[in-house]
């Protein structure tokens, strides 16, 4: 890399907390050099309480865009002067560009990742009636992206811990913002009422960490509810297949999709929001990712 870095060199990072473990440096570094940008891509590790200095510290180098992960996407949501769509009704962004002015945007790619992974399993959101498993950040950016993009139903499923209130808030936030969705909240403890809504609904997504490892063994969804019409998505990618996709192949599913590629593609989208350019994806799926 030290060959193609100039005083030219356009900068790009990571900012959250741990970012040790993050594989974006290599994705976005091979990426920038496959496609002839000037660019170099970095990860700084930056605590909570560190986020707004971070973020200035970014525009006073005149990076040329940022990525966010946790612990950092909501509060970096309150630093940026401006708010995609679905990044507003998400309240956290992972991706930030910079204009010409030096004015932030925020922006949410979970959303488009997890979308655009399915439409490469053939399976589209519109229309569609949902069932997502979780309440948290993952879960929040695929219910508004799929009601941005025209899905008819969103029944969300969780348990009543510390993320149902902020469940409850994100389906009036949605209601609100996008009225021809219907979305609901009910307690995932309801086994009946869960058997029922998967039992009508076209695509079962887990975006919790069941299924994530040390929990690779588990599952929330009895096999026996999953039917060959029903498509079933993860956003768990470690273990590639969790039991939940080992199941739904089982039980001859119209899909098993799991959540490596939705990694990829919102990778894929932020490159695009960054550079305008195409990340060389399946290049990138095949070196970084299988």
């Amino acid at each position: 890399m030290e060959a193609r870095i100039s005083g030219h060199t356009q900068l790009y990072c990571l900012i959250g907390s741990p970012v040790g473990h993050s594989g974006s440096p290599a994705m976005y570094n091979y990426s920038f050099a496959r496609t002839g940008i000037d660019a170099a891509y970095l990860a700084f590790d930056i605590p909570l309480e560190k986020t707004k200095e971070a973020v200035e510290s970014l525009k006073l180098l005149h990076v040329g865009g940022f990525n966010v992960t946790m612990p950092c996407k909501t509060a970096v949501a309150g630093c940026v002067d401006a708010l995609s769509p679905a990044a507003e009704l998400i309240g956290a962004c992972n991706t930030v560009t910079v204009g010409e002015d030096g004015k932030l945007t925020g922006h949410n790619t979970d959303g488009i990742g997890f979308v655009r992974n399915l439409a490469e399993h053939g399976v589209a959101i519109s229309g569609k009636k949902l069932v997502v498993l979780g309440a948290g950040g993952a879960a929040t950016a695929i219910c508004a992206q799929a009601a941005l993009d025209g899905a008819a139903e969103i029944a969300i499923f969780n348990r009543k811990d510390e993320f149902y209130p902020r469940g409850e808030q994100n389906v009036e936030k949605l209601r609100k913002a996008v009225p021809h969705c219907k979305v609901s909240i009910t307690p995932l403890e309801d086994e009946a009422a869960l058997a029922a809504a998967v039992g009508r609904c076209d695509i079962l997504v887990n975006a919790t960490k069941v299924g994530m490892k040390p929990l690779e063994a588990e599952t929330l969804i009895d096999p026996k509810l999953l039917r060959p019409e029903l498509v079933v998505a993860d956003t768990v990618y470690n273990p590639k297949e969790t039991r939940l996709i080992c199941d739904a192949k089982a039980a001859g599913c119209a899909a098993a999709v799991g959540g490596i590629g939705m990694l990829l593609w919102q990778g894929v989208a932020a490159f695009k929001l960054f550079t305008g350019k195409d990340m060389p994806a399946q290049e990138v799926l095949e070196k970084f990712f299988l």
